[in-house]
């Protein structure tokens, strides 16, 4: 009896890696056809089909495997993993998605594999030292606090114009902070408390960075500088599964100043009274002078900001789902406390559902996602680390006998009062996102993005008056607290319509849509002061005084049409065209629109016959380019029209108001034009890769404030002026599988990035508010110097150039040195190993750049001051050769401006570069779910362990010795699935 070719046969398998461990989840797939399967959690499957059928087994991170099915009725699969991602991964590109392999356009990405290795609580400090051409700054150690990001360099002379573009699930995300400078300005520095802090990086699936013109056209003016896309975590097919994740650790500021000692610190102060000429003593030199005890001794920072922070975090999710519906919940809670004495801490709680479904016929596919996240942040309203790094070591006891706080006889201001301020910030954080799509016949397919996000911020500042000197006599009607709540409320509508079509040779894709998008905030700022009881400030209905510090409300409004043409021929000659119109509620009638493109082209030559014949070797070659333009809005609202302010005091009991600027109808967009030159290499069957591109990106018709004359009544008046910055420079990635044993794997991953920025021209420099920052042909971030010609042997004094000959050291004639703050070069190097069920990675950053000196920063040598120990190297007598002057108490007119001068010289300007251990994590697997229903992976982690530097502040990366440097945090924990 001859069996028919279409008769269905049942096939059935395990699918397994090449150590024998199952693969659950794996797509079996009958080739040219929609029926298909996925392993269970043993790695099992069973599918019908004819003997003429191709079975295609597929799963992330493995190679993809064909077998006709013929006779066989049991089919055994071990997969085998891809030395590389560039075929099997899919990167977002925000509207549309791409194979790493044929994309046009410069993106880059990380998973959550590498965000969960990281001990972190803002999205943003796991991206640090991984990604070429992406410079991440933590402005601060303190919980909450920003992280400053520059994609390719700042393109804005304004400095709050150079924010990328936030994309969270398909919604943008306002990054711009909720929080009053006047609240948070003193413990948070930067832009303050972080809206990025309410994302949880444990919700995180991928983040993907797009660059070049290429890829951040298609989001027009918003993508000027760059856009964050971030991909929450999703359900997957198979089995229903829980996961639980534990870690805690704890951190400490891993570097301190190497201050004096009690005894050189009084040597110091004693020979700069002594060099002013100044004897006896002043009666205010409680130090030195006999009033504080001379044989005292106290570490400051290990006093205000030695203590070790606690870090806990708890996370649990449930998921699965079968073909055609997937669904995820998960929760997270993450607790960190601080460094400075006292119970201060930053509370967050995220939630994260999650639901998709696709019909049977695979023409409808639905999905709803929604991320709401609680913080709660406890600080105290001023940090300590300034008074700690200069006080003197021999000041008084903290506490009285009682416990009380020590203001021994009003000699010294007790920086624990600082403690008794506190500064409290109460936010919610909710995301939401729908999409439709719905295949309307082969090829075509239309859809809508829904999204809706809300932020809300309370934020308190408390200055009771138990921070004053209880000798004052100062009671609660003294004290004041400021109050600032603020909310944002943004929803965005997109749809949309693909068609994709195909012949033996070339693949079309195309897109179209529509956005339409609306924000508003409002804000309300109140200082209130004279309670009668201290109990009560935080209750702005037991003020006796209220005054409004600010009351805004503000709607922004954006449209726009986009589209898409990728042309894909033969696989290796692909041309893909952006284009996007873009309408802003932030300029003028005449000026509210604006069109963006870009074109990208790549050529994959590694194809070709001829170089696969002559570069045998050679596994995977790619050349890209792309060009186009993008613009900037990002001025605020309102800021071409005539606006008014309420005035600050009543006349006749009556609040008048007073112009704050004048309407500008020719106010319009900053342009951004980009251009990049690539090359991608993948060299003996992709066990090294290695991408070098070019870029060069310039940003012209600024978004200024332009000087006007004083009789106008107005300083400046906004306005676009033809000034133009360039950022243009080199990136390297560098990928190789050092080793691929069956038990033991090494991988390491290397990027480089040396840029550079410039202002090619801005008209009339020297007659502008800029002219004492900027210079054309320097970059932005510079300081204008002085000249140090460095301690004068015969004086002791610091010396420096006279540039214009009038025997005067002033500015700005003789501040003729530029120096530049920004990073010569920057990057990290990752490894990562792993020998059976232990895995090891350690990620080194690096940067190459200057700063400030910490003795420019810090305060005169001599005056009441501890300073570090390498002033010990100052001169003494006529004829030292040094580069610190003589100790003065600050009293000496000469002394003193000499040292006014040397904080704002080059001499004042150190090397600040750094190596870093980043990340270390090691992990080890104690048993896997698909083998003994239950997963459990043990694992150590470690951030910021190690720094190597010649700068003697307190860290490098920020280098700002008046907050909390990023902390040393080393964590344990277990992952479990059940």
């Amino acid at each position: 009896m001859v069996t028919s070719v279409n008769q269905q046969q049942v096939v059935k398998g395990v699918i397994t890696d090449p150590e024998g461990a199952p693969l659950p989840g794996v797509s079996v797939q009958i080739k040219n056809t929609n029926k298909g399967v996925v392993s269970n959690f043993d790695g099992s499957y069973q599918i019908e089909a004819p003997a003429t059928a191709v079975l295609m087994f597929s799963y992330i991170g493995y190679g993809t495997q064909e077998i006709t099915v013929g006779t066989q009725t049991r089919i055994d699969v071990v997969l085998q993993p891809e030395l590389t991602d560039l075929g099997t991964v899919t990167i977002n590109a925000g509207y549309y998605k791409v194979s790493r392999k044929e994309s046009t356009g410069s993106i880059a990405r990380i998973t959550s594999k590498t965000i969960e290795q990281q001990p972190v609580s803002n999205p943003l400090a796991s991206l640090q030292g991984r990604m070429a051409g992406v410079e991440i700054t933590q402005t601060s150690g303190v919980p909450g606090a920003s992280f400053e990001i520059r994609i390719r360099g700042r393109n804005s002379i304004r400095s709050n114009g150079n924010e990328p573009l936030y994309i969270i699930d398909g919604v943008p995300y306002a990054s711009a902070t909720l929080g009053d400078r006047q609240t948070s300005a003193s413990i948070v520095p930067g832009i303050g408390f972080s809206p990025l802090n309410n994302i949880s990086p444990s919700d995180i699936e991928n983040i993907e960075i797009l660059k070049d013109a290429d890829a951040t056209a298609i989001y027009g003016s918003r993508g000027a500088n760059g856009v964050v896309l971030i991909t929450t975590k999703k359900g997957k097919m198979g089995s229903t599964a829980f996961r639980i994740n534990i870690a805690t650790g704890f951190g400490k500021v891993a570097n301190r100043i190497d201050l004096l000692d009690t005894a050189e610190y009084l040597a110091m102060r004693k020979e700069a009274y002594a060099n002013d000429g100044i004897d006896p003593l002043p009666f205010n030199a409680y130090d030195v002078n006999g009033t504080w005890d001379t044989n005292r001794h106290t570490d400051w920072q290990e006093e205000l900001f030695g203590k070790s922070a606690y870090l806990t975090n708890v996370e649990g999710s449930f998921s699965g789902g079968n073909r055609q519906t997937q669904f995820l919940i998960s929760g997270n809670y993450n607790q960190q406390t601080t460094v400075f004495p006292g119970d201060f801490n930053n509370d967050k709680i995220s939630v994260l559902s999650n639901v998709s479904h696709q019909s049977q016929d695979d023409k409808l596919a639905l999905q709803f996602s929604a991320n709401y996240t609680l913080n709660d942040n406890n600080l105290p309203a001023i940090s300590l680390v300034r008074e700690a790094v200069r006080l003197a070591p021999n000041a008084p006891d903290i506490y009285n006998a009682d416990g009380s706080l020590n203001w021994e006889n009003s000699t010294w201001n007790n920086p624990l009062r600082n403690l008794d301020s506190k500064y409290l910030a109460n936010g919610s954080n909710l995301i939401s996102h729908a999409s439709i799509n719905y295949k309307i016949y082969k090829g075509l397919e239309a859809s809508a993005s829904l999204g809706y996000t809300q932020s809300r911020l309370k934020e308190l500042r408390t200055i009771p008056s138990t921070t004053f000197n209880p000798a004052y006599g100062l009671g609660s009607e003294f004290s004041s607290a400021i109050h600032n709540n603020a909310n944002r409320d943004s929803w965005i509508i997109e749809p949309k319509l693909q068609w994709h079509a195909e012949n033996t040779h070339t693949k079309v894709q195309t897109l179209v849509g529509l956005t339409f998008q609306e924000e508003n905030s409002d804000r309300l700022s109140q200082f209130a002061s004279g309670f009668t009881n201290n109990s009560f400030i935080k209750n702005l209905a037991a003020a006796s005084s209220i005054f409004i510090l600010g009351d805004t409300k503000a709607q922004y409004r954006y449209q726009a049409l986009f589209g898409r043409i990728n042309l894909n021929h033969r696989g290796k000659y692909i041309l893909n065209l952006t284009g996007r119109r873009d309408g802003s509620s932030r300029f003028g009638s005449d000026k509210k629109f604006a069109n963006f493109g870009a074109v990208g082209a790549a050529w994959i030559f590694s194809k070709e016959a001829f170089v696969a014949e002559a570069l045998p070797f050679l596994s995977f070659g790619k050349l890209r380019g792309s060009y186009g333009t993008s613009g900037n809005d990002q001025i605020g609202d309102y800021q071409y029209l005539d606006t008014y302010a309420f005035g600050n005091a009543p006349y006749q009991n009556i609040v008048g108001i007073r112009p704050l600027r004048l309407y500008n109808p020719d106010f319009s967009w900053e342009s951004n034009k980009k251009l990049e030159l690539a090359i991608e290499l993948g060299l003996w069957k992709d066990r090294i890769s290695l991408n070098a591109g070019f870029y060069r990106n310039t940003s012209s018709n600024q978004l200024v404030g332009i000087p006007l004359p004083g009789t106008t009544g107005f300083s400046t008046l906004n306005a676009n002026l033809d000034a133009t910055v360039e950022n243009k420079g080199w990136e390297f990635e560098l990928r190789s599988v050092n080793i691929n044993g069956d038990h033991f794997k090494w991988t390491t991953d290397f990027n480089l990035t040396i840029p550079k920025n410039t202002l090619l021209q801005f008209p009339d420099l020297e007659g502008s508010t800029y002219a004492n920052t900027l210079v054309v042909g320097q970059p932005l971030n510079i300081l204008k110097l002085y000249g140090a010609n460095g301690v004068n042997p015969q004086t002791g004094l610091y010396g420096f150039t006279d540039f214009n000959g009038d025997s005067t050291i002033s500015a700005p004639d003789d501040k003729q040195v530029v120096s530049d703050l920004n990073p010569r070069y920057y990057g990290g190097i990752n490894n990562s190993m792993s020998y059976k069920r232990f895995k090891l990675d350690l990620l080194f950053q690096f940067t190459k750049q200057q700063g400030l000196d910490y003795l420019a920063t810090n305060g005169i040598t001599g005056a009441m001051l501890n300073q570090p120990k390498a002033v010990l190297e100052r001169w003494k007598q006529a004829g030292d050769q040094t580069t610190v002057q003589r100790f003065t108490s600050g009293l000496n007119p000469e002394g003193l401006t000499a040292y006014i001068n040397y904080t704002q010289s080059d001499a004042a300007v150190v090397d600040a570069s750094y190596v870093r251990l980043k990340t270390l994590a090691l992990s080890y697997t104690v048993c896997n779910k698909e083998t003994n229903n239950l997963g459990c992976t043990l694992f150590l982690r470690g951030q910021n362990l190690w720094t190597l530097t010649d700068y003697n502040g307190l860290d490098p990366e920020n280098r700002n010795s008046a907050t909390v440097p990023p902390l040393r945090f080393i964590t344990l924990g277990a992952q479990f699935t059940f």
